[in-house]
């Protein structure tokens, strides 16, 4: 049975759960810049500190304690930390060389943690996703206000970046590709461009998700999309699921989840933040009532695939995995073909 006819089969019977905020748990570890070059980038050029990514290569022992606590917590796919890991974005460290080695080796540490986890746990099945984040260059938008024809970046180089990432992440042994926190759907473009290349040069194919961010109350991602112009815009990659993930808190979120809802052919995912950043960029949600807002979602019939961003920790995945046992999935909408 392939990875997706056996992740069709679990989401036909129940919410599946993905794991919370890489973010706020690396955070918590309190690393010096010293940590973050380990041995081997301990005399690089620039700093380093903030490249998360990177720590896959000089720290992976942190990340992988990571991932046991989200699967520990009930996560049944967990997200590799790989957010910023192609060329594009790495380029802000001049580390845009070690781009294929970082995706390779963070979905080999994921990998690490769920084989462990599925030795401790006889019988338990859980999944690695490599995560394709957004980039920090717009293919839609121009850097520049005085020339709104510029572009920092071209489709080309964007999805030549995504291409060696995704490569990266599979000969790690991602079982999922997510592309996830789109704000700009032309990068999502380049992202399925480069995965569906992949799959074609390969000749294999592994399912993928996609999750949209909505910026503000207007509805819209932050290059002017509708939700529903959104999912119209990426369907023709037949992802598995489509969703949306950061920017606001479950509450915040609920209108949006809804509409999805109500219009995706596929399976619905969402992770959001844990309520909205204090004046201090922390959040203050608690599990607990994150939890509960996303029970209200699965209680409508919403979702299918649930789970934290931004200021959620194993916690908050507890509290929303024990919380899922309580609801059925979304049903898939029944189709025609015109």
């Amino acid at each position: 049975m392939s990875t997706e006819q056996k992740l069709r089969e679990i989401l036909d019977k129940r919410i599946m759960i993905i794991d919370g905020a890489m973010g706020t748990m690396i955070q918590r570890y309190k690393l010096t810049e010293a940590d973050y070059r380990g041995e081997r980038f301990k005399d690089w050029h620039l700093d380093v500190k903030g490249n998360n990514d990177m720590l896959v290569l000089t720290q992976p022992h942190i990340i992988k304690e990571i991932h046991r606590e989200y699967l520990d917590a009930g996560a049944d796919i967990i997200e590799t930390n790989t957010f910023s890991a192609q060329a594009v974005a790495l380029a802000d460290y001049d580390m845009q060389a070690y781009a294929y080695e970082i995706s390779k080796e963070a979905a080999k540490v994921a990998r690490q943690a769920v084989e462990e986890y599925e030795k401790d746990n006889p019988g338990s099945e859980k999944f690695v996703a490599g995560a394709i984040g957004p980039m920090n260059k717009t293919l839609s938008l121009s850097p520049d206000v005085n020339n709104p024809g510029y572009r920092a970046v071209t489709f080309d180089e964007v999805a030549d970046a995504y291409y060696e990432h995704v490569k990266g992440l599979v000969d790690g042994r991602a079982d999922i590709l997510l592309i996830e926190t789109i704000f700009d759907t032309l990068n999502s473009k380049a992202a399925i461009y480069a995965i569906e290349k992949y799959f074609r040069d390969t000749n294999q194919r592994l399912p993928v998700m996609i999750s949209g961010t909505i910026t503000d109350a207007s509805g819209r991602t932050l290059s002017g999309q509708t939700l529903e112009a959104f999912y119209i815009s990426i369907s023709h990659a037949e992802p598995l699921s489509i969703g949306l993930n950061c920017a606001l808190g479950a509450e915040q979120m609920r209108p949006h989840v809804e509409e999805l809802a109500s219009i995706a052919a596929c399976y619905v995912s969402c992770y959001p933040n844990a309520g909205l950043p204090n004046a201090m960029g922390e959040y203050d949600e608690s599990p607990e009532i994150t939890a509960s807002i996303v029970s209200e979602w699965a209680a409508q019939g919403w979702v299918n695939i649930v789970g934290g961003c931004c200021g959620t920790t194993p916690a908050h995945i507890k509290a929303i995995a024990d919380a899922m046992k309580n609801y059925k999935p979304r049903p898939l909408p029944v189709t025609t073909e015109v």
